[in-house]
C-alpha cells in the first residue's frame, strides 16, 4: 500500500490537484503493480512562502509550480520500476497541468513490510494481496 502526500502550489486551477493525484496513482498501478482500490493520499496546496527550495539544484531549474510527492511503500520494487514510476509520473503532470516535469520532485520512502503498517482498528492486517511483485 503506497501511501502518498502531494503538495502543491497554492493557487492552481481548479480540478489540478485531482489531475496530479490520478497521474501519480495511474503511475502506481501500472509500474508498482498496486490494486486500484489501494488509493491513500494527502492532497494539500501550500502558499509559496511555506514551501522552500532552490531555483536551481542538479542543473534542473525550479519555478513557483514546485510539487513535491512523498510516496512511502513498501520495499521490492526494482531500480527499473523506480525509474518508470519517476518518469511517468512527472511526464503525465507535465502533459496534463501547467506544472512542467522539472517542477516535480519525487521521494520514495521505502519501509520492510506488512508489521508497519495499520489499515484500521489499531491492527496490522495480512497483506497477502500487496506481496511485492516484479514487472515483467
Amino acid at each position: 500500500m503506497p501511501f502518498v502526500r502531494i503538495t502543491l502550489p497554492e493557487g492552481l486551477a481548479p480540478g489540478i490537484p485531482e489531475i496530479v493525484s490520478r497521474a501519480v496513482h495511474r503511475n502506481l498501478i501500472r509500474e508498482f503493480l498496486i490494486p486500484p482500490d489501494d488509493y491513500f493520499q494527502i492532497l494539500e496546496e501550500v502558499p509559496g512562502s511555506r514551501k522552500r527550495y532552490p531555483a536551481r539544484y542538479l542543473e534542473i531549474d525550479h519555478s513557483a509550480l514546485v510539487t513535491f510527492i512523498q510516496i512511502i511503500a513498501a520495499q521490492g520494487r526494482t531500480e527499473d520500476q523506480k525509474k518508470r514510476l519517476y518518469a511517468g509520473i512527472a511526464r503525465d503532470i507535465a502533459s496534463d497541468t501547467p506544472i512542467p516535469a522539472e517542477d516535480v520532485i519525487i521521494v520514495l520512502v521505502e519501509n520492510a513490510g506488512a508489521q508497519n503498517w495499520s489499515f484500521g482498528k489499531g491492527e496490522i492486517q495480512a497483506l497477502v494481496h500487496l506481496t511485492p511483485q516484479v514487472s515483467p
